[in-house]
């Protein structure tokens, strides 16, 4: 699909009511980003965007979840989303040892509280086992 394809697509849904899209830095290399950041310009009505990211990682460990990553991370993509801060920033289905790493929340505590940040959470993969 090309971009005028994608953010066709995109116009569409809001016409059908969709009011929340879910995004990746990693989506198209950021296009997915820069395709939210066109449709905002060209539509007035308000929508919500989520934002993953950690899956720039080469190896997902998880000392990647360093200060310097998370904020590299959330710059990219507020540059792709021309945006000031992000509505949500959800990590990418980071190793479970990140949940019991206070201080990767205390960097997204920073950052919330640098105005980059409006919320941010975790967003992970499951299995279901069929019998």
């Amino acid at each position: 699909m090309d971009n005028h394809d994608s953010l066709a697509a995109l116009h569409r849904a809001l016409d059908l009511g969709v009011n929340f899209f879910d995004t990746a830095d990693v989506y198209g290399d950021g296009r997915s980003e820069q395709l939210i950041a066109q449709l905002r310009k060209e539509r007035r009505e308000p929508f919500f965007v989520a934002t993953k990211a950690g899956r720039r990682l080469e190896r997902q460990t998880p000392e990647g979840y360093s200060r310097q990553n998370l904020t590299v991370w959330v710059e990219r993509s507020l540059k792709n989303r021309q945006v000031e801060a992000l509505d949500l920033l959800q990590l990418h289905c980071p190793p479970t040892a990140v949940y019991y790493m206070p201080e990767v929340f205390g960097i997204l505590d920073d950052l919330k509280q640098a105005g980059k940040l409006r919320h941010y959470g975790v967003s992970v993969e499951f299995e279901i086992n069929a019998f």
